[in-house]
């Protein structure tokens, strides 16, 4: 990721912040390219997100992802990924989006170390089997993720009017996702919201925490909605809905409230949680619920938005057979 911070001079008029780009960085970039890397949430100014139209005034700290401006690098990258015939599960496909129930395990797309087998292979290999060997789109028109470990519902747009579509749904945060989660302990409120500036973790960079607010220029803010749908003694299990997508947001939010995921090896989940309290029998019990879901309890059970072509969707995906287990297991023993 190509990370770009400007701050504008005291003395900045104030100008349209696509200008306002084009003027201060050495990249080739339209103010075409601009205007989308804003509305798809890319340019953040004081760390928030702002409108296309927005003007640039003195002292504004800008901050620009530069990665997935669409270039000729990127289709070649592309291009260049060997389409592998992966057993995908298709819960929706038309000529403008197709909607895919990721299992836990699967990487969404290449990257360091994930060179096959991701997902984006397997949509390759499915676009090239069904009429669509022009498709040059790069990433398949990604438009959110999900981390490797995390099951559930991923929606991606097959043109680039879709993913314009989609983009600005997601910036205006219309797009509703509701996740189901396990954590550890009991939380106390059925419901709240969790709110905090996200970033990677300097201790550790394959995690991200929680900045301080007179931190906040090093990570960008994140809002999460939760209630309590069944309580476990010693465990809780929750319906999140989150207005922002950060990377690891939900991970990272319980384990700032002091409630981690449930198996969540990078969060401290995968420690039987306040170990002292509980009977021999009962932490006997928690061992085998950590080999049965061997991976974060977070599965994304729904997703509703409005298609390219004006009309509300609604998909659902299950809990998968791992995580229901688990489940059903609580209610049986700690529910008694």
């Amino acid at each position: 990721m190509n990370k770009i911070k400007i701050i504008a001079k005291k003395n900045q008029k104030e100008i349209r912040i696509d200008k306002f780009i084009k003027d201060n960085i050495r990249q080739n970039i339209s103010r075409n390219q601009i205007q989308k890397l804003t509305i798809s949430g890319k340019i953040l100014v004081n760390q928030h997100i702002v409108k296309k139209n927005y003007k640039i005034k003195p002292l504004d700290f800008v901050e620009i992802e530069i990665s997935n401006i669409p270039t000729i690098r990127d289709h070649l990258e592309y291009n260049n990924i060997i389409a592998e015939k992966i057993n995908l599960d298709i819960i929706h496909e038309d000529e403008d989006i197709i909607v895919v129930n990721k299992p836990a395990g699967m990487v969404v797309h290449p990257g360091f170390g994930n060179y096959q087998g991701t997902l984006i292979h397997g949509i390759k290999y499915h676009f090239q089997n069904s009429n669509m060997k022009n498709f040059h789109l790069y990433r398949s028109g990604l438009v959110h993720r999900l981390d490797k470990d995390t099951s559930g519902l991923l929606v991606l747009a097959k043109n680039e009017y879709s993913k314009q579509c989609l983009s600005q749904q997601f910036y205006y945060r219309t797009i509703q996702r509701e996740y189901r989660a396990l954590i550890w302990g009991n939380i106390l409120k059925e419901k709240g919201i969790i709110t905090g500036f996200i970033g990677r973790d300097p201790k550790n960079r394959k995690r991200m925490t929680i900045f301080r607010n007179d931190e906040y220029h090093k990570g960008k803010y994140s809002i999460t909605y939760y209630k309590v749908l069944e309580r476990f003694q010693y465990l809780t299990y929750i319906s999140c809905n989150i207005k922002t997508g950060k990377t690891h947001q939900i991970r990272t939010h319980f384990k700032y409230l002091g409630h981690p995921l449930f198996n969540d090896s990078i969060y401290g989940g995968n420690q039987i949680f306040m170990r002292k309290k509980y009977s021999n029998k009962n932490i006997e019990f928690l061992k085998t619920f950590l080999k049965i879901l061997p991976r974060q309890a977070l599965h994304a059970i729904s997703i509703s938005f409005i298609h390219p072509k004006n009309k509300k969707c609604y998909f659902h995906s299950p809990i998968p057979e791992d995580f229901q287990m688990v489940l059903q297991k609580c209610r049986k023993i700690f529910l008694q």
